[in-house]
C-alpha cells in the first residue's frame, strides 16, 4: 500500500499553510458578487416564485363571501344538531370571514368593514338553517322546503326564538369579523 505525502510546503495536502482554506480571501462578504435570489453561480435563478396575491379587493371579497357561506352552513348544522345557539361558533363565523378576506384582500379598510357585513348575514342565515334543520325533525317538510318555501314563517318562528343573546351573538362576529380581516391583513 503505498501512501500520498503531501508536498513540504503543503503540510495538509493541498490546503494553504495552517490548513486554513479560506486563507487567501479578502475579508467581507464572500457573496458580494451574486445577484440577489441566484442561486450559487450568480446568474439568474432558474424558479422565481410569484409573489401572494394581496391587496386585491375583488379577490377579498370573492373569499369574504365563499367563507360566508360555508361558515353559515357550519353554523346552521350545529345549532340544528344541537338545538342551541354557540356564541364560540358565532365568534368561529366572524372570523373566518375577517381572516379570508383580509389574508387574500390586504389592508384596503373596505375589507374589515364588508367582513362585519358578511358575517352578520352569516349568522343571521346560519341560525335561520338551524331552526329549519330543528323544524324539518319535527314536521313531515324537508329542510329545503322550508328554507325556501315558507321563509317568511321560518323568520317569524326566528324572531319568536331570538332573545338579547342572539344579538349579542350578531355583536361578536361583527367584532371578530372586523379584527379578523385586520389581524390577516398584517
Amino acid at each position: 500500500m503505498s501512501q500520498s505525502v503531501p508536498p513540504p510546503n503543503q503540510p495538509y495536502g493541498g490546503q494553504p499553510e495552517g490548513g486554513n482554506p479560506f486563507a487567501g480571501q479578502q475579508p467581507g462578504n464572500p457573496f458580494a458578487g451574486q445577484q440577489p435570489g441566484a442561486p450559487f453561480g450568480g446568474g439568474p435563478a432558474p424558479f422565481t416564485p410569484a409573489p401572494p396575491a394581496r391587496n386585491n379587493v375583488a379577490l377579498g371579497v370573492a373569499a369574504a363571501v365563499v367563507a360566508a357561506v360555508v361558515a353559515a352552513a357550519i353554523y346552521g348544522a350545529i345549532i340544528g344538531a344541537t338545538k342551541h345557539e354557540i356564541g364560540y361558533a358565532a365568534v368561529g363565523v366572524g372570523f373566518v370571514v375577517g381572516f379570508a378576506s383580509g389574508k387574500l384582500g390586504g389592508r384596503n379598510p373596505v375589507l374589515p368593514v364588508l367582513s362585519a357585513v358578511l358575517s352578520l348575514v352569516a349568522v343571521y342565515f346560519g341560525q335561520l338553517l338551524g331552526e329549519a334543520m330543528i323544524a324539518a325533525k319535527e314536521t313531515p317538510l324537508t329542510v329545503s322546503e322550508i328554507f325556501f318555501d315558507h321563509f317568511s314563517l321560518l323568520n317569524d318562528v326566528w324572531k319568536e326564538d331570538s332573545d338579547f343573546l342572539t344579538y349579542v351573538f350578531f355583536a361578536i362576529a361583527a367584532i371578530a369579523a372586523f379584527s379578523g380581516a385586520k389581524k390577516a391583513a398584517d
